[in-house]
């Protein structure tokens, strides 16, 4: 038993290991920044709430770069703590010096569990959210700096998430595996037998992160779980579930669900909403696509409706899995639970 937990704990280090090397590189912060929906919105909520960052304190979870800190400071927040665990802390120090911020920016490496702050915070800003909101996002960090470091009635930027779902009919899985019926025509050998073999390869139990076009969406999106920042616990976290219901636009074939989030931040005149929705424009979190064993027809207004339940994955924490029970029209209850590959696996000696 104690070689168990042994293990358990030196593969829970190695998966921190490789989640926190993964942000030393360039390319995920370009990504990021480039991200004209994300990195604008932040901005502009950020600026819109000066009048309650103005003179104050404010702590930046997870701060990478240190642009959001940089926003903070464009607002007129008196000392900005920016904490961010991996080597890009280093960057972001000479960021700051650079734009001649360092009397108003501390950067401090390390953890936010594991720091010590000289003060209390009247502000908590972090982009923390992950692929379908919580794969390998850091919200569980800002829950622990809300309870440790943020004063009562103080800011949270983003304040509200929110979780959606709707069913889709993806074409490019379609004729992939109409591809197969193609050969003979082509070659004169038939491989139409590989379809079967094929639906199982593609239609499997992975997450798939990719772009949904709005024409592929063949119903209004259900939101199935709110969180608010303010109230939200660990616990709560570990085990996130809600129903949904839409109905069909039209005849189609369902062979796959579309799972997005929105974040919402206070702001003086009306909140200001960042949406990863595919009927809005693309972020760098596209939408997570969960592809059903195989496809289902619908009619206008067929009802489509179950629950989807998302919690930590066994081997790491940081990764989401996601399970579907649904059912569509007339046809019997279906249960489906889906995994984002785990890539720090690979890595490990």
């Amino acid at each position: 038993m104690s070689r168990v937990a042994k293990k358990r704990k030196v593969d829970k280090s190695r998966q921190e290991r490789h989640y926190f090397d993964s942000y030393t590189d360039v390319t995920i912060h370009e990504e990021m920044i480039a991200d004209q929906v994300r990195t604008n919105t932040y901005r502009t909520a950020i600026l819109k709430n000066s009048d309650s960052i103005r003179g104050k304190t404010v702590l930046d979870v997870g701060a990478g770069t240190g642009v959001l800190s940089m926003f903070c400071v464009q607002a007129g927040a008196r000392k900005v703590f920016a904490v961010e665990a991996c080597s890009i802390a280093e960057q972001a120090a000479k960021i700051v010096r650079h734009n001649n911020m360092e009397d108003r920016i501390e950067v401090i490496r390390g953890t936010v569990e594991t720091v010590e702050l000289p003060e209390q915070v009247d502000v908590i800003v972090s982009e923390w959210m992950g692929y379908a909101l919580l794969h390998e996002s850091m919200l569980n960090s800002v829950v622990y700096a809300r309870d440790k470091w943020l004063r009562p009635g103080g800011v949270i930027l983003p304040s509200r998430a929110e979780l959606y779902i709707a069913p889709i009919n993806d074409p490019v899985l379609e004729d992939r595996l109409h591809f197969w019926r193609t050969v003979k025509e082509q070659y004169g050998v038939d491989m139409s037998c590989m379809c079967d073999f094929a639906r199982k390869c593609l239609m499997n139990a992975d997450i798939t992160v990719t772009t949904v076009t709005l024409e592929d969406v063949l119903s209004h999106p259900a939101r199935f779980a709110e969180l608010d920042l303010h109230s939200v616990t660990a616990e709560q976290l570990g085990s996130l579930k809600g129903p949904f219901r839409c109905e069909a636009f039209g005849s189609a074939a369902v062979n796959a669900f579309c799972v997005y989030f929105t974040v919402t931040f206070p702001c003086p005149d009306k909140p200001l909403v960042l949406s990863t929705s595919p009927f809005k424009q693309e972020t760098h979190w596209k939408q997570a696509v969960l592809y059903l064993d195989g496809p289902v027809g619908v009619e206008q207004d067929t009802p489509v409706c179950g629950e989807v339940s998302m919690f930590p994955s066994e081997e790491s924490a940081r990764h989401v899995c996601i399970r579907l029970d649904y059912t569509i029209g007339e046809h019997k209850r279906q249960s489906k639970s889906f995994t984002i590959p785990d890539w720090s696996r690979e890595a490990q000696p």
